[in-house]
């Protein structure tokens, strides 16, 4: 066979990589054509069945609804029926999800996680359930539900658009919703404890033992961790329940994104329009579309806007006519493992203090996409769901999802109506799951805080390691709802909460918190404090500047103990220790010095973990996180760092850095200004159908994006794993102005619409990748100002 010339070669391979790309683009066109061809009708005249009067939808220029209704049910008919004109798709998973369902359209690989799912459900009385949000919750989910279910027929009647792109790629088609849909526990059960902690914690111990187990968890405040008596621990891992993974984890992400939140709220001392600024800007995971969405409900007795979960009624954060509010995870452990163990002659029997005990069993069957249905057996003990077993022993959870009134978010259905300070104080004990610090401000000009959520009593264990199945480890209740922390009016004139410890060490309960490292709350009340100081007064736009501030205090103090050492060793600095020591300590996606310092970091990891972490331990207890490096570098110990500690920590600072300038310039090149951390820092939002025909990966994601901000700023632009790529931060933000609800901003990242051929897919993204925010209007006069589409809902 005769060669090709490498001219002739140059051509065809051109020519070929021409073809597919031009087939690509076809392919990407023709469902782009689809994509709008199905796109939910959102200006005009539509006759509803279910309505009792007509109701009028103005969405504004942002894509935000602004529902006007002449009643409580027609609103929130008509909230699931413009949800799901937006949001269908996403909202059928995450229903699929909650009812553990999803193996029926995504194969057998999903059927321990729908197991997982079918566990969780709530069985308990379903009076309690509903009344335990509002009195009138089951009436609103009904009106809700009847919404969603209007728009699914409306859209596959004779002559009607059709289902949205993604079902058509997907395959399958959405389902009728009913009330109970909304109760979803699958979305809370990871944002309510430790069940897969003390997995972690239990691991750690059997390797190292309990006192340095608890040393290298860093438990605040410290505590004797101890496994109860004749406690066997080995084999226990937290992979036990990876199948166990709620709302906030799309379907194609790492099972453990990390959460967190930041809040405040400034009285008009501060302010300079003399009224109450409120903040807030929850965290959670990129994805396309938004896990949150914006809405405005109006009718009688109700004026609500704010954003919330596609599939939940009401508002979950925003503000009413009266008072604002934003939250913060508050970090309540509720949850509990309890290993029993099982009767060899029978494994369906559990050891107790008053011997076998025979478990509840229920059999269910799950469909499977591509398949036969698969029987499983649920299986409970008195405490709870048996989430893992190995024909020996048995894993069950106790937590408060089986309790009333623990479905997340449905709570906000009385904060919504709360009128003042009293009145959103009753409103509080409703509010169970997920557990916040729910930030507060009203137009009289009163701030206030209160820290909520349902709380197990344990009198007599720490709640931080399973306990046996075999009696002596119960809960005594709940703490009272008014004993958990809260403030109104302090004197500081501001209140902040970036889920942080907020209780003294000496609080009167054991109840398992967990926090997060105070980095973002230290440099939030730096700011406010700092203005109050200097008697500036604070504007929206300050508060716009503080949500988007990217300095670090961990970078502060590290750059403090590199300075001690560089001045120690003498001589002249070196080009990255000079550029780590003139850096202002922030991550702009344009330093150069912000990059340094996180392959610094990155190395430090590794080192000062190697001298703390027993070898046999650093796969279960990974790396020290940078607040625990700190406190070691900060006060070096002899058994740490040998006979002359601060000498081999400041020889550790200089070695690592020198390290992380070799591994930089073998990835970007030695010209540091070729170093810009958005070359490294990047936001990509997938849609869980991308990819799965021609053309769908471009229709349906957006980014890469260049991202500022890095894990320990108030900007958190969270990443790990082995990645700078972002996986979770702010999606949505509100800023409002007690002042005039009209000047109130938010963002809603990429945009409020799921459907790919809407303007409104991505049209928000642009305004979040630069820090900036679009106006939340409230009054009538000025909704009609900026709206751009109306659409009629008549009975």
């Amino acid at each position: 066979m005769k060669k090709i010339g490498s001219g002739l070669l140059f051509t065809l391979l051109l020519v070929t990589a021409v073809c597919a790309q031009s087939h690509a683009e076809t392919a990407s066109a023709s469902l782009e054509a689809r994509a709008k061809a199905a796109l939910a009708v959102i200006r005009g005249t539509l006759n509803v069945h279910g309505l009792q009067q007509s109701v009028r939808v103005q969405r504004d220029r942002w894509g935000v609804a602004h529902i006007y209704a002449q009643n409580e049910h027609d609103l929130f008919f008509a909230q699931g029926f413009v949800v799901a004109q937006d949001r269908l798709f996403q909202m059928e998973l995450w229903k699929r999800s909650g009812q553990g369902r999803l193996a029926e359209i995504l194969g057998p690989s999903y059927v321990k996680r729908d197991t997982s799912a079918r566990l969780l459900h709530y069985r308990g009385d379903m009076d309690a359930e509903y009344k335990s949000y509002s009195p009138d919750t089951k009436e609103i989910l009904e009106a809700f539900t009847s919404g969603i279910n209007a728009y699914i027929a409306e859209i596959q009647r004779p002559g009607g658009i059709g289902l949205p792109l993604e079902f058509q790629l997907a395959g399958f088609k959405p389902e009728p919703w009913e009330p109970e849909d909304c109760l979803n526990r699958m979305a809370a059960y990871s944002v309510t404890g430790n069940g897969a902690s003390e997995l972690h914690d239990a691991q750690l111990i059997s390797m190292v033992g309990a006192e340095k187990a608890a040393d290298l968890l860093e438990l605040d405040p410290p505590v004797k961790l101890e496994p109860a008596s004749g406690m066997d621990l080995s084999g226990l891992s937290a992979a036990l329940l990876k199948d166990l993974v709620g709302s906030d984890v799309p379907l194609h992400f790492p099972e453990a994104p990390v959460q967190g939140s930041n809040n405040w709220t400034v009285s008009g001392s501060l302010t300079t329009s003399g009224k109450p600024l409120l903040a807030n800007d929850p965290h959670r995971v990129i994805a396309e579309p938004s896990l949150r969405y914006i809405v405005h409900l109006v009718a009688p007795g109700w004026n609500v806007i704010g954003a919330g979960e596609p599939g939940l009624p009401g508002v979950a954060v925003g503000h009413n006519e009266n008072i604002a509010w934003g939250f913060t995870i508050f970090g309540l452990d509720q949850q509990d493992l309890y290993l029993a163990e099982l009767n060899p002659a029978d494994a369906e029997q559990y050891k107790t203090e008053h011997g076998w005990e025979r478990m509840e069993v229920r059999t269910e069957s799950i469909g499977v996409r591509g398949g036969s249905a698969v029987t499983v057996k649920l299986k409970f003990t008195r405490h709870g769901p048996v989430l893992w077993e190995d024909g020996k022993r048995a894993l069950a959870l106790h937590w408060v999802g089986s309790e009333p009134g623990t479905a997340g978010y449905l709570g906000s259905l009385a904060l919504d109506r709360a009128k003042n300070w009293k009145e959103f104080e009753e409103a509080m004990p409703r509010w169970k799951v997920p557990s916040e610090n729910i930030v507060y401000a009203d137009r009289d000009g009163n701030i206030g805080e209160h820290s909520t959520g349902l709380a197990p009593l344990r009198e007599n264990w720490t709640g931080l390691l399973p306990v046996p199945e075999t009696g002596g480890f119960e809960w005594s209740g709940f703490v009272p709802n008014g004993d958990l922390p809260h403030s109104y009016n302090p004197a500081a004139g501001f209140i902040a909460s970036a889920n942080h410890k907020m209780i003294p060490d000496s609080y009167k309960y054991s109840v398992g918190f967990q926090w997060a490292p105070p980095d973002r709350f230290g440099r939030i009340v730096e700011v406010l404090s700092g203005a109050a100081k200097s008697q500036r007064k604070l504007s929206v736009r300050d508060m716009e500047d503080l949500q988007n501030d990217v300095v670090s205090l961990p970078a502060r103090e590290l750059q403090s103990l590199l300075k001690q050492a560089a001045l120690k060793a003498g001589g002249a600095p070196t080009t990255s220790q000079r550029l780590l020591l003139e850096w202002r300590c922030d991550f702009p996606e344009s330093s150069t010095a912000a990059t340094l310092y996180e392959f610094w970091v990155a190395e430090l990891e590794d080192a000062v973990s190697a001298k703390v972490i027993p070898g046999e331990a650093a796969k279960v207890a990974g790396k020290l996180s940078v607040p625990k490096i700190l406190k070691e570098l900060s006060n070096p110990r002899a058994v740490v760092f040998g006979g002359n500690p601060e000498a081999a920590r400041d020889a550790l600072l200089l070695d690592t850095l020198r390290a992380a300038e070799k591994k930089l310039s073998a990835k970007l090149g030695p010209d540091s200004k070729n170093w810009a951390w958005g070359q490294l820092h990047h936001a990509v939002f997938v849609h869980p159908v991308s990819g799965v025909a021609p053309g769908s990966k471009s229709l349906f994601d957006r980014g890469p994006v260049l991202r500022p901000g890095e894990n320990t700023t108030v900007d958190a632009t969270y990443f790990g794993g082995g990645s700078f790529d972002q996986l979770a931060g702010a999606s949505y933000r509100e800023i409002f102005d007690l002042s005039d609800w009209d000047n109130g901003v938010g963002v809603n990242v990429p945009g409020q619409s799921g459907q790919p051929g809407s303007a409104h897919y991505d049209d928000l993204l642009p305004l979040w990748t630069s820090g900036q925010y679009f106006p939340l209007r409230f009054s009538k006069k000025a909704v009609d100002g900026i709206t751009t589409d109306v659409l009629e809902l008549k009975p």
